[in-house]
């Protein structure tokens, strides 16, 4: 009897499963083996299609199809080990992204074939653009929120405007080969204790900020 975390874990596993497959390429008459898995890669059932070198190039992405093609004669001609990693379009016009790590196959000393596995990484590289695009943003806010930050100080301290003071903090960048980012951090990273604000000075914002409201 199963139980419904039996049926999880064989679903994982045949997921995990269908990842990674097989192949065989032999020379004589370039023919191609695949498993089930890379077939379900390129959108095809088990046994629905024999695969061919025109056929896998047909699914390869349009700006690697040149390399791989490359790749394929230079194997052909010396039948060394390769790996590559590459894209591939299925028959539902999906992108997948795949390492194929092959070795040769010998017989009788001489190389007459290769044979190896895909695995399809499209998920770790959709994980790793997230992750980047994330922590762009991120950083992006931050930056933004410490030059504006920085602005606000040159306005109050010059009397100036904001397109002004940006123009300030932008100056001080190209002078001293500094990014603008960092000149405002090491800025707003300073004021609190290289400005001696009088006491009066002090006194008389608090009455502005609290009248400000009224």
């Amino acid at each position: 009897m199963t139980t419904p975390s039996d049926d999880f874990r064989a679903v994982l596993v045949s997921g995990r499963l269908e990842r990674v497959g097989s192949f065989c390429f032999h020379f004589d008459g370039e023919r191609w083996e695949w498993s089930d898995a890379v077939a379900r890669m390129h959108g095809y059932e088990p046994g629905e299609v024999v695969p061919t070198t025109a056929l896998l190039l047909e699914h390869k992405h349009p700006d690697d199809r040149d390399s791989v093609a490359d790749l394929l004669r230079r194997v052909l001609q010396d039948g060394e080990p390769f790996s590559s990693k590459h894209r591939i379009i299925d028959t539902a016009g999906k992108v997948h992204h795949v390492v194929v790590v092959g070795q040769r196959i010998m017989t009788d000393g001489r190389a007459t074939g290769t044979s190896g596995f895909y695995i399809d990484v499209t998920d770790s590289v959709r994980r790793d653009i997230d992750r980047t695009i994330t922590e762009n943003l991120s950083a992006f806010i931050e930056s933004r929120a410490v030059i504006e930050q920085a602005k606000g100080a040159l306005m109050v301290v010059y009397g100036i405007s904001a397109d002004r003071a940006f123009d300030v903090l932008t100056w001080k960048s190209q002078e001293s080969n500094v990014k603008l980012r960092v000149v405002a951090q090491k800025l707003v990273a300073a004021l609190p204790t290289a400005l001696d604000v009088p006491a009066n000075l002090r006194g008389a914002f608090d009455h502005l900020l609290l009248d400000s409201g009224a």
